[in-house]
């Protein structure tokens, strides 16, 4: 059987449209078929950070970062990963962001100040390595603006809000720099033209790319199964058709949406229903992938956060955790977590026997900061089922948190001291980045002393899933043997992860899931970096 293609990609997120991209540029005949009727996946609906150490873009903004230094951090977080696989992602990532920006509209810039996850650990950096793109025009994209899938949370018509906004808008009553930041976002309504930022830019840039390129988008064609001839991939089956070619990438992101799998091979309590991911990630490419005799990893494993779960979908809570003014307590009313910790960690603390888990809160912190994208002194809807009381020790009855006085009495000590010296909060440059730097001594400390108070319950939520098929470096997928499937390739949340069981930074899923795409395209091609 003859073959139409050169390479089929499966899934139009980050990871697979550079794969794309990559292939086409080096004239290999490229499709990219996507199960949804709206192209971009998780990256579209994300905050865009990639994370990538040494790359152009952090050199040009004088952030001081070596490779050696890379690769200790990398080493001390992820050492159970295969060296060959932190390599090539840290050697490979730079020349990645360099391809993306000469033959793509996107550009990149740092997200100053936001530091790495652990900067304090070996190789980690308090500037941080994150870059995000520069807000994009949106007539790129033409008539392929229509199927571009919407962002995680909606924002108005043409008001455009990058990762360095975020932070200071998080503080838009309490610091000069909030003011002049929401000053900065409304004015920008006003450009001409529409324009995107993080994820939507990332997507919508990717895809411009591909569309110099000619390379198609087939929407609403899933992936059913692979197609094999002579023991190699030899194509993939969809809607009952064979698209035919000698090598195929997966790049369709996780099992979050399917709860079958969830069941299966991850913690309870667990449910799809608190995941931010693409509603299509359902894991048919793992599965396809475990079919064919591939080998996995991390199964059991995903970007975790904290969130709490509402009518339109979970919020992933981020800078709310890190305010002063709240802490979070498990089912006897006792602190148990540095709730300003990476995100990923808080879940973990929450799975070692804290659940259920609250968030508790007073009227100042919610007369000072934004909460889930409410502005400060405004209402929280009803709807929300947040439990409100008058006293402590009423809010502490209604919600069955017998500790609850005890422990926001001890809390309150602390944070009049400015010192955590129960679970350390404030002490990592991390903790502090989403802090109040006007609330001193300690920007993510305050006590809870003025009513009423508020309790939020807090679900194990998500990014998406981590575990996946286990590739090499070159993307390949493998078999428990070790053996490579022949023409099979793998990158983004459907591979198996080279940040293992720990997060770098931000843009730690984006950063690998687009340099092992690339890898890929490489691979197919003979190119090289």
């Amino acid at each position: 059987m003859g073959s139409e293609f050169d390479v089929v990609v499966v899934g139009s997120g980050a990871a697979g449209m550079t794969a794309a991209l990559c292939a086409a540029h080096q004239g290999l005949r490229t499709v990219v078929i996507e199960k949804g009727s709206e192209f971009g996946g998780s990256t579209a609906r994300s905050g865009g950070g990639i994370w990538i150490p040494n790359n152009a873009v952090l050199r040009a903004a004088g952030v001081p970062d070596s490779p050696e230094q890379a690769a200790t951090y990398l080493e001390h977080l992820a050492g159970d990963v295969p060296a060959e696989l932190r390599e090539a992602f840290l050697r490979t990532g730079p020349a990645m962001l360099e391809f993306v920006r000469a033959h793509t509209p996107l550009d990149f810039r740092w997200v100053r100040d936001y530091a790495d996850y652990y900067p304090e650990a070996p190789g980690g950096l308090r500037q941080g390595r994150s870059v995000e793109p520069k807000p994009l025009r949106a007539a790129v994209l033409g008539a392929e603006l229509a199927n571009l899938i919407p962002p995680y949370v909606p924002t108005p018509a043409n008001i455009v809000i990058t990762q360095i906004d975020y932070r200071w808008l998080t503080l838009i009553t309490r610091h000069p720099r909030g003011v002049l930041t929401a000053v900065r976002v409304f004015a920008r309504k006003f450009l001409p033209g529409r324009r995107l930022s993080m994820g939507q830019a990332l997507a919508a840039g990717l895809r411009a790319g591909l569309l110099r390129m000619n390379v198609p988008v087939r929407l609403n064609t899933p992936l059913t199964d692979l197609h094999f001839e002579n023991g190699r991939v030899a194509g993939v089956i969809s809607n009952d058709k064979v698209i035919c070619a000698p090598n195929v990438v997966l790049a369709a992101g996780g099992f979050e949406h399917n709860e079958r799998m969830r069941k299966e091979h991850q913690r309870a309590p667990i449910s799809t229903e608190w995941t931010v991911g693409a509603k299509t990630n359902t894991g048919d490419a793992i599965e396809a992938g475990m079919r064919a005799g591939a080998s996995t990893a991390l199964l059991d494993d995903a970007w975790w956060g904290p969130s709490v779960p509402l009518p339109r979908g979970p919020f992933f809570l981020l800078a709310e955790r890190s305010l002063p003014g709240c802490i979070l307590v498990n089912g006897r009313g006792a602190r148990f977590v540095n709730e300003a910790a990476p995100y990923i960690d808080v879940v973990n603390a929450m799975y070692e026997q804290n659940m259920p888990t609250w968030l508790i809160a007073d009227q100042r912190y919610r007369d000072r900061y934004p909460f889930m994208g409410f502005p400060p002194r405004r209402p929280l809807p009803r709807r929300w089922q947040i439990t409100r009381a008058s006293s402590l020790e009423e809010l502490g009855k209604e919600t069955e948190l017998p500790g609850l006085v005890d422990t926001v009495r001890r809390f309150n000590e602390l944070a009049e001291s400015g010192e955590d010296t129960d679970f350390r909060r404030g002490d990592s440059s991390y903790d502090r980045y989403y802090g109040d730097p006007t609330n001193r001594p300690n920007p993510c400390l305050a006590a809870l002393v003025k009513p009423p108070f508020y309790a939020v319950r807090i679900v194990p939520g998500d990014l998406g899933t981590k575990g996946g098929l286990r590739t090499d470096a070159r993307a390949r997928v493998l078999r428990d043997d070790g053996s490579v499937i022949p023409g099979l390739y793998a990158a983004g949340n459907t591979s198996a992860p080279v940040m293992g069981r720990s997060y770098a930074g931000a843009g730690s899923t984006l950063g690998p899931a687009m340099t092992f795409g690339y890898l890929a395209g490489l691979d197919i091609s003979g190119g090289t970096p």
